[in-house]
């Protein structure tokens, strides 16, 4: 006879993650692993028994797409994941992996130039290799964790800071730093073209590093190249290219149609590039979030000049007079602020994560309201802040409201949060981000079936990522679960209110224990290292 079942959650509504429509059934938990049991449960045995009529119960939401990395190594709940459904989260993106890093004091000068997405916590930072920091991950967080390696990384130890164009013995260098990488676990490689020194990589060393990836069954997950060609379609056109020459999937990142674009051409021209490539053969997905607010760190605002040769080169620049000038001359022709130029000076730039003293006031300010509280001129206060707050945020209009459904509801796209979960005001989308879709889409605009959207937050990243054992409620498949109530799941977190918890989860369980009970943390952490098809086991 088996053993009780640890726990039985009955009398729900079962959405698998198949996209299939819901069932009712039993799911029972044995171990990590978990099982669904249809018809009369009352004579089963099971230590605890949950009650879930009227509620949903399906596989965890899986976050394709979060800034995490040192967050959760210091906020081992997780909370406002956790109150989503979230049971897995997915690091190392746009990028900006915190692994591998052969010297430690480039690790720090990483951080430190990264403090702005992903915070600056007091730790002690000594992992070196992919496998070091997924072991830092294993049995001590809430939830699960993946990860993919970065192109920075590797360009750093290969190349340093500098913008130079990688020679063969460069290429040689990341591209074995690459295969190690994979072989330590991680899920593929992704970058963030608009991040130096990452963003100095050309077309050509990106489709050798993806190469490696590839033979690893690794997918290329990237924050396009936005500045490139017409900023429309050409930088989407770009990491197409790289996945038909590399032959690796392709994951595009936080996809939606910009806010602020300079360019002419909607939503349905970026999805028919989408669309176009796959019925071509290229095996290409993406992901999106449900709000209109992006942000990220504040020296984005700033070019890429500046910020070329690493964090210790940049705040000696941000000083500099004659810099400053230049930069004076030049702040509205960079593409990261052009769109701001006199008819909209920074009013809708709010900042965040302020640390100097003499700046904390302004924590939620706009930059234009600070420049004109400080009586000085855009350009001297952008580097007074940068330098003195090296780790501030800002949060900014950006997928284009009108447009932004589309890239929801087509059925290529899963859900990512793309969330810098530090500061007082972060996007509204790091609290809210999977109850949106399930509340708002879902319930109230019914653009999405709750089987479709439940497909898009598991089985279909779990597929894109290689996590073959979760993603769906099926016999002996990993123990991620969510309970929630489909007539109440909401996200009440705002532009003005952004740290507000979501609402309607009342039971979340990770490798088969609740770290969600009845609405009340646990605070167990049965979160577990996920390393991807190519881990050398």
């Amino acid at each position: 006879m088996n053993a009780p079942y640890q726990l039985l959650i009955h009398s729900g509504l079962v959405v698998d993650g198949s996209g299939n429509p819901g069932f009712q059934a039993a799911v029972g938990v044995r171990g990590d692993r978990v099982y669904v049991l249809r018809g009369d449960v009352s004579d089963v045995p099971a230590d605890r028994r949950i009650d879930a009529r009227g509620l949903v119960v399906a596989p965890g939401f899986i976050d394709a797409h979060s800034h995490s990395d040192l967050v959760l190594m210091v906020d081992r709940t997780l909370e406002m994941k956790v109150r989503q459904g979230v049971t897995t989260e997915i690091l190392g993106v746009d990028g900006l992996s915190y692994a591998p890093f052969d010297d430690p004091a480039d690790l720090v000068r990483f951080v430190r130039l990264n403090a702005g997405i992903a915070g600056h916590p007091d730790l002690d930072y000594s992992w070196r290799s992919v496998a070091d920091l997924l072991d830092r991950y294993d049995g001590n967080a809430s939830v699960n964790v993946g990860v993919f390696v970065g192109n920075t990384a590797p360009r750093i130890s290969a190349l340093g800071w500098s913008a130079a164009r990688a020679d063969a013995v460069a290429l040689d260098r990341m591209r074995g730093i690459v295969r190690d990488a994979m072989r330590d676990g991680a899920l593929g490689l992704s970058t963030g073209l608009d991040y130096p020194p990452g963003s100095h990589a050309d077309t050509d060393e990106l489709v050798e590093l993806a190469k490696e990836a590839a033979r690893f069954g690794g997918i290329y997950h990237t924050h396009v190249r936005y500045a490139l060609g017409d900023t429309y379609l050409d930088p989407f056109k770009e990491a197409l290219e790289i996945g038909r020459r590399a032959g690796l999937p392709v994951q595009l990142t936080h996809f939606s149609r910009s806010s602020r674009a300079t360019y002419v051409g909607g939503a349905q021209r970026m999805l028919d590039l989408v669309d176009d490539a796959r019925s071509d053969g290229l095996d290409v997905t993406f992901d999106t979030y449900p709000y209109e607010w992006g942000g990220t760190r504040l020296v984005r605002l700033l070019p890429g000049w500046l910020q070329a040769d690493g964090p210790d080169l940049l705040q000696e620049r941000l000083s500099d007079p004659a810099l400053r000038d230049r930069l004076r001359a030049e702040l509205h022709d960079s593409a990261a602020v052009r769109q701001y130029a006199a008819s909209r000076p920074f009013v809708d730039v709010r900042l965040g994560n302020l640390s100097d003293p003499a700046h904390l006031r302004f924590e939620g300010w706009n930059l234009a309201e600070v420049v004109t509280e400080l009586g000085g001129d855009l350009t001297g206060t952008l580097c007074d802040l940068s330098a003195a707050n090296p780790g501030a945020t800002f949060t900014r209009p950006s997928p284009q409201a009108m447009t932004l459904w589309k890239f929801v509801c087509h059925p290529l796209g899963m859900i990512a949060s793309d969330a810098v979960l530090i500061g007082a005001y972060p996007s509204p989308r790091a609290y809210g981000c999977f109850a949106r879709v399930l509340g708002d889409f879902v319930r109230e605009e019914r653009l999405l079936s709750l089987p479709e959207a439940i497909r898009k937050m598991t089985s279909f990243p779990a597929q894109r990522l290689g996590l073959s054992d979760r993603g769906l409620l099926r016999d002996g498949m990993k123990a991620d679960l969510v309970v929630f109530d489909p007539k109440t799941v909401n996200a009440p977190a705002s532009y003005e209110r952004p740290r507000e918890l979501a609402q309607g989860v009342s039971y979340v369980a990770v490798n088969g224990r609740l770290v969600l009970d009845g609405g009340v943390l646990t605070g167990a952490t049965p979160g577990r290292a996920l390393r991807g098809p190519g881990a050398v086991r």
